[in-house]
């Protein structure tokens, strides 16, 4: 049920962004979804890709540093209230957020969030005893070349 996500520190200045997109477009590798957070002297890309092996072998021979990270895709209803409903089930389960992005795909009144716990296989365990649908890497991929 758990993603591999990739994180690839940057330089904060220009261009960088674009060398480390550009690197995985020359090596045909997709990116399903992004976030990007800064600081003054570096930003955090995270990505989610299906090839996350032969990306981050791309990111360390372009001279990046990249990491792996474990996080859930959590299905939200794709609506007002959506994601408070989750929210409130992840304080009722006493877990920690340390970040979150958005992966919509249009399925079904559907969407995802991407979510990075302290401990993520608490985080599937008590979600999904919640009723929470944490979905697999499987079905996101193929969620995501449907909306495509």
């Amino acid at each position: 049920m758990k993603l591999h996500q990739i994180s690839v520190f940057l330089e904060n200045k220009p261009g960088q962004l674009k060398l480390a997109c550009q690197r995985l477009a020359e090596a045909n590798i997709n990116i399903l979804t992004l976030s990007l957070a800064d600081t003054k002297q570096f930003g955090v890309l995270h990505l989610i890709t299906p090839e996350w092996e032969r990306a981050q072998t791309v990111f360390k021979q372009s001279g990046f540093i990249a990491s792996v990270n474990e996080v859930l895709a959590v299905e939200v209803a794709d609506r007002p209230g959506g994601l408070v409903e989750i929210l409130n089930a992840i304080e009722e389960a006493g877990l920690n957020v340390e970040y979150m992005y958005a992966f919509t795909f249009g399925h079904q009144g559907k969407a995802a969030l991407i979510f990075r716990f302290s401990d993520p296989d608490a985080a599937v365990a008590k979600l999904t005893a919640s009723g929470i649908n944490i979905i697999d890497k499987v079905e996101l991929f193929a969620r995501a070349s449907l909306a495509g």
